[in-house]
């Protein structure tokens, strides 16, 4: 069994999965070095050089990839992965694969993501805390469709240790 860790930028995804891997002792794949990986270039660039697109389609193919031919991982997604080309519908129907939804509230997330606006293409160009807000909000509620369908919703505002054991409680 292969399980997904979907979630907004900064909700945790590569954090938690790293510790949750050590708990389960299973393999850890971020979606985004993957493709990183074998694009042979940074996500920054990819979204520059090629479009979101272009990088939305990368993310559907390798994810498929990864759940065809691994088990015992914890993949992390990109935020915008799931609401891409019925990404999140094939993880649903997908026998090797439970969707780990970690929900994170805004004033969380909007904190985490101030310092590092750089590093993210879709938040690089926000000035202000409260744009930045604003678009969080409004992402997130056009994300919330498809984040909502996970198997599991993780209340993913405390610390990295917390949040792994209420998912360990409720899968196993």
């Amino acid at each position: 069994m292969n399980f997904i860790l979907i979630g907004y930028m900064a909700s945790g995804k590569s954090k938690i999965g790293v510790e949750l891997a050590k708990v389960l002792s299973f393999e850890y794949l971020d979606l985004d070095d993957i493709i990183e990986k074998n694009e042979k270039n940074d996500i920054n660039s990819i979204f520059k050089k090629q479009g979101e697109l272009y990088f939305r389609k990368k993310e559907k193919e390798y994810l498929n990839k990864v759940l065809n031919t691994q088990d015992n991982t914890i993949v992390s997604l990109g935020g915008g992965t799931p609401c891409y080309f019925n990404t999140m519908d094939d993880l649903l129907m997908h026998d090797n694969a439970t969707s780990i939804y970690l929900k994170v509230n805004i004033p969380v997330l909007v904190d985490r993501l101030k310092e590092e606006k750089a590093k993210r293409p879709l938040i690089a160009h926000i000035e202000t805390e409260d744009l930045l807000t604003e678009f969080i909000g409004k992402h997130l509620f056009e994300r919330s469709a498809y984040y909502s369908k996970a198997d599991y919703i993780i209340n993913a505002n405390g610390k990295v240790d917390e949040i792994v054991e209420d998912i360990v409680a409720k899968l196993f």
